[in-house]
């Protein structure tokens, strides 16, 4: 028998056992980070790994705080819960040689704390900060601060009554690690130590179980998004960060949260090129104006450390989304009530879909444990399915401007109606560039969805032609003007549309 590690859980497995037996329901196509046990040089890091009865958590200490007294083998005896409220958690307590001052300080989230009772040195606590809050914790002049939890912080609010610590211990980095590496190989052959990690874990900024504010709620939706499928996809590994460039070209991200990025914080760039992209710390940064803060891996940094370019790594985002844009309306009411929001609708009839909801993002539906959504019926919302493999980029600037980008559902008012044909006009910035890709070649296909191309004056025009047709594309173009980007699936439903009415459009994807 062999012992490995997956994700910190110790497992017992037979010798010569494959990837693929431990890991059956692992998502298809996303690598595993390997940690093969070896001889390496061991490197004290600032890191302490701090084990208690509710989980781990690793602190990063700061630089010329006098901490060693943590590392005594006598402290893990006095360190028990002895209070906690909703902003932070206190153990101990324990002697030190804290000066504490009669002062209150600002706190964040993740602050790790050196404070006292009735300022007596003799009974100093270790502080957690839960939550961002001003208390005077018996500490010294400069706030008492040691240090900030890099991972575990959702251990911070399940602390309760006889939670204890029960080892300290510094960790360690290897100079070698040409031993660690990520693959997605599942016949690779397990050996006896090694540590398996999976997943990255995140945590929104402003988000906690009993408290949400919403100083990032914008960015962190386009997180929420970005990732909403469960991956990041590297498409650079630098030496301090791992981007996921997928949502990367967005020009709507205003700027947000900024704070210093350290090592396992989760960014989105709001200016530039790569303006959208999701970034995730391997080092300490100082913060950029171009940056917003938006999350905090809270497992899983080891593998963003090993990932290489192309890598695709598993992830989840806490708290899940809440986009409601598309979905019937009992669905709706399902997830709000799971999310533990009220729902107030337009119309309460059956066969009804959601078109638009406010608040929009996630963070601030939360915070109001409430959303109100506007519906419409089944009959005037109408199923497409796009082809990104012919059109990629006639489908991106289709999605950009209808909404279906963000959403699942999206809208486009009816320009002119004739005929077979029924043309719409989407709201297109000028100097959009739309270049001729997937024109069709002998006929149209009936319900086929087209956009016109910079060949033509009409350029950015979207069509639906209901009978095939050898001569003009769905918008009435040529076949040179013409872009096919997909198909209409109900098709029907268009006969009863009238000019100037706006359409409601669904997504499906196979």
């Amino acid at each position: 028998m062999i012992t490995i590690h997956i994700d910190g859980k110790r497992l017992e497995c037979e010798e010569g056992i494959r990837l693929s037996s431990i890991l059956s329901e692992h998502p298809a196509g996303c690598a595993v980070g390997i940690i093969r046990p070896a001889t390496q040089e061991q490197t004290k890091t600032a890191n302490l790994a701090i084990s208690t009865t509710a989980g781990e958590i690793i602190i990063e200490m700061l630089a010329g705080q006098e901490t060693g007294f943590l590392e005594s083998p006598d402290m893990t005896g006095r360190l028990a819960l002895h209070w906690s409220d909703r902003y932070a958690a206190a153990f101990g307590p324990f002697p030190s040689s804290v000066r504490p001052v009669r002062k209150p300080h600002l706190y964040e989230r993740g602050d790790v704390i050196l404070g006292c009772g009735g300022y007596e040195p003799e009974r100093s606590y270790l502080i957690f900060a839960k939550t961002r809050h001003s208390a005077d914790h018996g500490a010294d002049e400069s706030g008492g601060i040691l240090g900030k939890v890099v991972s575990g912080r959702g251990m911070l609010d399940r602390f309760a009554t006889g939670d204890r610590v029960i080892r300290i211990e510094p960790v360690v980095s290897w100079a070698d690690t040409s031993r660690s590496f990520t693959t997605t190989d599942p016949d690779l052959v397990l050996e006896d130590g090694m540590q398996l990690v999976t997943r990255m874990e995140i945590v929104a900024q402003g988000y906690t179980p009993d408290r949400i504010t919403t100083e990032a709620a914008g960015s962190v939706e386009h997180l929420l998004h970005a990732l909403q499928s469960g991956k990041f996809t590297v498409g650079r590994a630098a030496t301090t960060h791992i981007l996921d460039p997928r949502l990367a070209g967005a020009d709507d991200i205003g700027k947000e949260h900024r704070h210093p990025r350290r090592e396992g914080t989760v960014t989105v760039r709001n200016t530039g090129r790569s303006a959208g992209g999701i970034y995730i710390y391997r080092a300490d940064v100082p913060s950029s104006p171009a940056h917003n803060v938006v999350g905090q891996v809270v497992h899983g940094i080891e593998l963003a450390k090993l990932a290489k370019e192309h890598d695709v790594l598993s992830v989840t985002v806490t708290p899940a989304r809440i986009d409601l844009l598309g979905r019937p309306l009992a669905k709706a009411r399902e997830i709000a009530a799971a999310a533990g929001v009220a729902l107030k609708s337009d119309n309460n009839g059956s066969d009804r879909i959601v078109v638009s909801q406010e608040p929009g993002t996630t963070l601030d539906v939360l915070n109001e444990r409430l959303v109100t959504v506007n519906t419409a019926p089944i009959d005037k919302v109408i199923d497409i399915e796009l082809d990104d493999a012919a059109a990629p980029l006639s489908c991106e600037v289709f999605r950009r401007f209808t909404g279906l980008k963000e959403h699942d559902a999206g809208m486009m008012p009816v320009f002119f109606k004739f005929d077979d044909v029924v043309l719409f006009k989407p709201a297109i910035d000028p100097g959009t560039r739309i270049i001729p890709e997937n024109q069709p070649v002998d006929e149209v296909p009936a319900a086929a969805l087209a956009i016109t191309n910079d060949s033509r004056k009409g350029t950015g025009l979207v069509g639906v032609r209901m009978s095939t047709n050898k001569e003009f594309g769905p918008t009435s173009e040529p076949f040179e003007g013409t872009n096919i980007i997909g198909r209409v699936i109900d098709k029907e439903k268009l006969k009863n549309v009238k000019e100037r009415e706006t359409v409601y459009i669904r997504e499906v994807r196979r």
